[in-house]
């Protein structure tokens, strides 16, 4: 309203009734522009009480589960080693009665067959379209359920890339995130099974140069594919898509920008492949 009054009021002073018109045109898209914003964070609600940050992180957390659920029923149904999955991120997050509740029935919500992926993921982008880092976290959220059971079958495959089409990934980026998921994965499970054998019985020298040096527990070249780079990455390149993965992952910026802090410790736990890839690099380098 204040738009439209101003606006013809500024305009017929400078322009007279052609400038009225105009300005009181110009005034209504001013108040339009400012309702879809306004309303966005709640009215006056949303301005007085700060809630946004916690309509997000809300946004965030029922979204990302009910996607979840959702890969997880592509092959037709969900079966037990994703519902364990689901039920080991839920433990990974701390989620406990209400919240764990929430969580479960999100997640159902993505199983029933009424589930609109594309308007669900619309939703989403529209509150988190200037957050790149997050919007990349939910991706790499939705490919960590799909290699739940170890492998990526082709219609999760399919169904991530709708994800990350209706993210506004491109194509080329999803399959980067992707390999260097995969890497990251393979590179998790070498590095348990290493502190594993070296808890449980006592290898010599030879040994645990031999396992080194042949990729069977650490691969220079598994390290690097985590770090999102190739064989014949430079050291320079290795300390800057270093630094650039560690700034993506930060949690505490992340959960500045919407994630729920429950999903932190996922941040969290990247950073620590992210660091423990580099670490690695740096001792064979």
């Amino acid at each position: 309203m204040w738009g439209k009054l101003l606006g013809t009021c500024f305009g017929f002073m400078f322009g007279r009734w052609v400038g009225a018109i105009l300005g009181f045109w110009l005034g209504h898209m001013f108040d339009k522009s400012l309702k879809q914003n306004f309303d966005k964070v709640g009215g006056f609600q949303g301005f007085f009480s700060g809630d946004d940050l916690h309509q997000r992180q809300a946004l965030f957390f029922s979204s990302c589960f009910a996607v979840m659920g959702h890969i997880a029923k592509s092959n037709g149904r969900v079966s037990e080693i994703h519902i364990q999955a689901a039920s080991a991120f839920m433990d990974e997050m701390g989620l406990h009665g209400e919240n764990r509740q929430e969580a479960q029935n999100a997640f159902r919500a993505g199983k029933s067959a009424d589930f609109q992926l594309k308007e669900a993921i619309s939703d989403f982008k529209d509150v988190f379209a200037r957050r790149y880092d997050l919007l990349q976290l939910f991706l790499e959220i939705q490919i960590q359920m799909a290699f739940s059971d170890g492998h990526l079958a082709a219609q999760e495959k399919q169904l991530l890339q709708k994800v990350s089409q209706y993210l506004g990934i491109s194509a080329t980026h999803f399959q980067f995130i992707l390999k260097r998921y995969q890497a990251e994965f393979s590179f998790r499970q070498q590095r348990a099974q290493h502190h594993s054998q070296q808890n449980g019985q006592q290898q010599n020298h030879y040994q645990q140069k031999q396992t080194t040096s042949n990729g069977g527990t650490f691969s220079k070249s598994q390290a690097l594919a985590v770090l999102g780079l190739g064989n014949d990455a430079s050291e320079k390149d290795i300390k800057r898509a270093y630094r650039k993965l560690m700034a993506q992952h930060h949690p505490d910026k992340l959960v500045s920008q919407g994630l729920p802090e429950h999903m932190m410790e996922v941040a969290k736990r990247k950073s620590q492949d992210i660091q423990s890839a580099y670490e690695f690099l740096k001792k064979v380098s």
